[in-house]
């Protein structure tokens, strides 16, 4: 394996617009190299969605999303069967006496299959990017299901039989911590944590996505998020919050964090999404963060 391999796939990402760290870089490569599952985790709005949008967008490929909660089960997720449609030409054939067992043979065909997301993930001519969002907010049940589509990327169809994949999806899953994933799922993955980003790395996150920017302001903006981040906050807010108060920033006409504390602070409600954050970073609190920033 080429150890340049994964500094040139660090460099296209940068290109894209997605700033990755190293070790986010090399578990990306090595999960496209060995053909493995992207494992990510860390707190929301750190890039872990991003990264497989820009996958998708560098591979010049399909990204189908399955986006995951209490409940989700396979109708959601693998297929159905569109019933209405079925019940259409159930009384259509009835009305023309075709025989019970056509009729059942006509129905159950893949014209009246609905394909979900895992289906169709592996039913595309050019492999895509399946990103599993949130994988924690789902039940074990539906983890432990999910782990033989990732083992044999084959699914089973009663009424037709064993779907196997045409090509293999690249797998991106994303993990906010609701709950404790399974080792039988870890196994089957390569594994990031992806923390919130350093100050170098979100200046060249900022700069990327708004190079217009001052730089100095850009300092600001990044230094007052950074020191924020360290307040006991309910949520803190992330890289695309940053970005969204970087526009908001210079929509305002604001040229220093400290110009106008009644803008800065009405400008907050990009930043903190709470009541309790919002009560906790009162004017004074967010003049003294500015000051650090400057």
């Amino acid at each position: 394996m080429n150890p340049m391999t994964w500094t040139q796939l660090k460099s296209d990402l940068a290109q894209t617009g997605y700033v990755a760290s190293d070790e986010l870089a090399m578990a990306l490569h090595l999960s496209l190299a060995l053909g493995r599952p992207l494992l990510l985790e860390g707190a929301a709005g750190v890039g872990k969605t991003q990264i497989a949008k820009t996958l998708a967008e560098l591979k010049g490929t399909k990204l189908i999303r399955l986006q995951c909660y209490e409940g989700l089960d396979a109708a959601a997720a693998i297929y159905e069967w569109n019933y209405q449609r079925q019940l259409l030409s159930i009384r259509a054939a009835a009305n023309e006496h075709v025989p019970a067992t056509e009729i059942e043979d006509h129905i159950f065909s893949e014209k009246f299959l609905l394909r979900r997301p895992l289906l169709e993930a592996i039913q595309q001519d050019k492999p895509p990017v399946l990103l599993i969002d949130e994988i924690d907010r789902a039940d074990e049940e539906f983890e432990a299901y999910l782990l033989e589509v990732l083992s044999d990327f084959q699914i089973s169809i009663p009424e037709l039989g064993t779907v196997t994949a045409t090509i293999r999806p690249h797998v991106v899953l994303t993990a906010n911590g609701a709950r404790d994933l399974s080792d039988a799922l870890r196994r089957r993955c390569i594994y990031s944590f992806v923390e919130y980003p350093d100050k170098r790395t979100e200046l060249a996150i900022l700069a990327k996505r708004h190079p217009g920017l001052d730089s100095r302001l850009a300092e600001q903006i990044v230094g007052f998020v950074q020191a924020l981040r360290k307040e006991d906050l309910e949520k803190k807010p992330g890289v695309a919050e940053t970005l969204d108060w970087a526009a908001a920033i210079a929509g305002l006409g604001v040229n220093d964090l400290a110009d106008d504390p009644v803008v800065l602070q009405a400008s907050l409600v990009c930043l903190l999404k709470t009541q309790s954050d919002q009560a906790a970073i009162p004017t004074e609190v967010a003049q003294r963060l500015a000051g650090k920033a400057a």
